[in-house]
């Protein structure tokens, strides 16, 4: 397989490890699914492994977990089509020389002790000769100091009542808002494979059926994926419920805390 990068590799591991999961739940052997589904035992080993180095190109793996998962009852088709396969990373045969033409840069080691032997010496002079030291600027004295004139004590009553007679001052503290969050509320009515990713952290991937409710909050986006969107009822930060798609739709959306409405 060529080089994944970490958001592929990451995304293709949740996978296959929610391949192994209802595989094991619903105690299916390894061997059944590699005669249901004509692929070799060793690829499918190699999926629940996370070994992805001994799997073919990514358009192959695609195919394979479409078919591990209808061989399980799942929806393979969806499943199969949350893996990007032409976002993988492609080098030409001379990109890929110059690559490993890399200079062949030595320094020679008398080259630093040199440097060091330099800077010490320069230190010393300056340790032992303290006249060469960078003496500060003198301070001027500032002639321009005058000394202020006696306020005569009628003027000082004065300036008291006046101060006195001012109602004092009040500063206002601006009232802090709490930062707006995004929660997300979902109603199925039909069955559906969903993908909820909360900050970037996937929180949840799996099936849900007609009639059952979710809700997830998240701080700052949160990214619904559905294989059958016309089945899931969605309401966004509390705004009435809409349908999140057509029947059959794979659809996915990325919802923040200033979005009203669902498109």
């Amino acid at each position: 397989m060529k080089p994944l990068n970490e958001a592929q590799e990451e995304q293709l591991q949740e996978i296959t490890q929610y391949l192994l999961q209802v595989r094991q739940e619903k105690s299916i052997s390894i061997e059944e699914i590699a005669i249901q589904t004509n692929i070799r035992l060793h690829l499918l080993n190699a999926l629940d492994a996370g070994d992805f180095a001994a799997l073919p190109e990514p358009i192959y793996v695609q195919g394979f977990i479409r078919r591990y998962a209808e061989a399980m009852g799942l929806d393979g088709q969806a499943l199969a089509n949350t893996l990007i396969v032409n976002d993988f990373p492609q080098y030409s045969h001379n990109e890929s020389q110059n690559l490993n033409k890399r200079p062949n840069i030595q320094i020679p080691l008398f080259v630093p002790y040199g440097v060091l032997l330099l800077l010490a010496a320069v230190g010393l002079v300056f340790v032992l000769n303290p006249n060469l030291r960078p003496e500060p600027p003198a301070k001027q004295e500032d002639t321009s100091k005058t000394t202020p004139l006696p306020v005569p004590l009628s003027s000082q009553k004065l300036d008291t009542a006046a101060t006195s007679e001012q109602p004092p001052l009040t500063v206002e503290t601006p009232k802090s808002t709490a930062s707006p969050n995004v929660e997300v509320n979902l109603e199925l009515q039909g069955e559906s494979w969903l993908q909820v990713t909360v900050d970037g952290k996937t929180e949840f991937m799996g099936n849900l059926k007609e009639g059952e409710r979710q809700a997830w909050q998240a701080n700052e986006n949160l990214t619904i994926r559905s294989g059958n969107a016309g089945a899931v009822l969605i309401s966004v930060n509390q705004q009435p419920a809409k349908p999140f798609g057509n029947d059959g739709d794979v659809k996915e959306v990325t919802f923040t805390p200033e979005t009203n409405t669902q498109n």
